[in-house]
């Protein structure tokens, strides 16, 4: 029970509980845009940027950073282009992420196993300057989100009405894929690139068998991303479990109840 006590692992908490507002935070906008793969591509491509921070002898989550916000002007672009496929903006940036990372783990031998760290996440060795990055992130995307709350409702529910209605449909789209791209590099390494989508679309799911309105969903999957972090990181510090998987596998647990017990209510 000392570890729950120590300095890492109080910065491991703060840090998931500001992933576990901003992740939902904008999981519940790509879910209900059916955009939730987003997650996953930008995930990819932010390892790539992490690992030329290696290279380089750059701060690697900032390279990582860099590389997101890239990818998400990158698929914007795309999705126009491609208007009636715009899965496809997806699937094109998420290959080139996925063949950047493989160039630079090629090139970068000596630092493969500081990568790899980011693909399983490392939520212990969060340092202060990381602590300061997430909460930036967190402050921004609270902020975006408080401010056009109504226009990203509308603008998740029905695009073209929100067009007709003269809302800024590109520079809104731009903003919360861009707010997104922000979550995910920030978030890989306290669950992983490879886990951190569940961060974003599970606690979403499990809301919305139970909300009865989109501003109780959102409040909903904040919530159970919280506790889901918590409790999560809790288990994995007293039984020397991975926290990334552990707060994944939490959350999935919880998604299977919520399912059982829904089907109970309705028999």
């Amino acid at each position: 029970m000392d570890i729950l006590l120590s300095d890492f692992f109080q910065r491991a908490l703060a840090g998931g509980l500001l992933i576990g507002i901003t992740a939902p935070l904008m999981g519940v906008f790509l879910v209900l845009r059916r955009l939730s793969m987003i997650g996953d591509t930008l995930a990819h491509v932010t390892i790539a940027g992490v690992a030329l921070g290696f290279l380089a002898g750059f701060y690697p989550l900032g390279a990582g950073l860099i590389f997101a916000v890239a990818a998400s002007f990158a698929i914007e672009k795309l999705r126009k282009a491609y208007k009636s496929y715009a899965e496809l903006s997806i699937a094109v940036i998420m290959s080139g992420g996925v063949a950047l990372a493989s160039l630079f783990f090629t090139l970068g031998k000596g630092y493969n196993a500081d990568v790899i760290s980011y693909l399983f996440g490392s939520i212990y060795t969060l340092d202060n300057a990381d602590l300061l990055v997430v909460g930036i992130v967190t402050v921004a995307v609270i902020t975006v989100v408080t401010v056009f709350f109504k226009e990203f409702f509308l603008l998740s529910f029905e695009e073209d009405a929100a067009n007709v209605s003269g809302l800024p449909v590109k520079m809104l789209n731009m903003l919360i894929t861009i707010l997104t791209a922000l979550v995910i590099s920030t978030a890989i390494k306290i669950v992983g690139s490879l886990l951190v989508s569940a961060l974003l679309t599970i606690p979403v799911a499990i809301s919305l068998l139970w909300a009865r309105s989109f501003r109780i969903s959102v409040i909903l999957s904040v919530v159970i991303a919280e506790i889901a972090v918590v409790i999560g990181l809790v288990i994995a510090g007293i039984w020397n479990l991975a926290p990334g998987a552990t707060i994944v596998l939490l959350l999935i647990a919880l998604l299977v109840l919520t399912l059982i017990a829904k089907k109970g209510i309705r028999v």
